[in-house]
């Protein structure tokens, strides 16, 4: 049965570059009866759409299915593996090298008392507390 696809379904050009870097199938045990493409779009169905895990529409495959193959998908690293080869395409095609030569970290640095924590804030209670009693 096809299903009528939703705007962000992979590309054949898109697939062809993702499917090599997924598992393949286990050699042992139970034969592979969904497919991995199906299994991929409804990931980014999930991602676009935000939808919960157990809404996932009937015509991708079971959510348990989907969910099972993501998990082992990260646990496997494909998703770094994944990152990383887009990642480098793009910075191919822009002209770059494809290993960053520099970075930039950011940050935000905010003063705070010597001692922080409740430590720091029970004592200041303490002694405002202490100077209204006097006065």
């Amino acid at each position: 049965m096809t299903r009528q696809a939703y705007p962000w379904d992979l590309t054949d050009a898109q697939w062809a570059l993702i499917a090599p870097l997924l598992p393949p199938p286990a050699r042992t045990g139970r034969k592979r009866r969904v497919d991995a493409r199906e299994v991929l779009n409804a990931l980014i169905y999930l991602d676009r759409t935000g939808c919960q895990w157990r809404a996932l529409p009937h015509d991708f495959p079971r959510w348990q299915t989907v969910y099972t193959c993501y998990r082992r998908w990260r646990l496997a690293g494909v998703w770094e593996r994944l990152h990383d080869r887009l990642r480098d395409q793009v910075r191919q095609h822009s002209g770059r090298e494809i290993s960053p030569s520099a970075a930039i970290i950011d940050s935000q640095s905010v003063k705070t008392t010597e001692k922080g924590g409740r430590a720091a804030t029970t004592r200041a209670r303490k002694s405002a507390a202490a100077s209204a009693t006097l006065l």
